[in-house]
């Protein structure tokens, strides 16, 4: 699942406000707030429902085990290219 530093730079990346980050994936502005931040650690379902908000944007995760490591955006495959 997504950290703090992917959930601003994602949020960045796509021009969007906690506004409307809110808006799209149904959590309160205050909890995005927050775990942005570092202030507060979210329930899982609470980042399933951020990180799936920015897959629906058409954002990929890169994941290296826990750590986060990056973002893509679009659906290209790189296989086969």
């Amino acid at each position: 699942m997504i950290n703090a530093k992917q959930c601003r730079a994602t949020r960045a990346w796509l021009s969007w406000s906690q506004d409307e980050l809110a808006r799209r994936s149904l959590v309160s502005k205050r909890a995005i707030a927050g775990f942005e931040l570092e202030k507060t650690v979210p329930h899982d379902r609470t980042l399933r429902d951020l990180q799936r908000a920015f897959e629906d944007a058409g954002i990929t995760f890169l994941m290296d085990g826990a750590r986060g490591v990056g973002l893509r955006e679009g659906q290209e495959n790189s296989e086969g290219a």
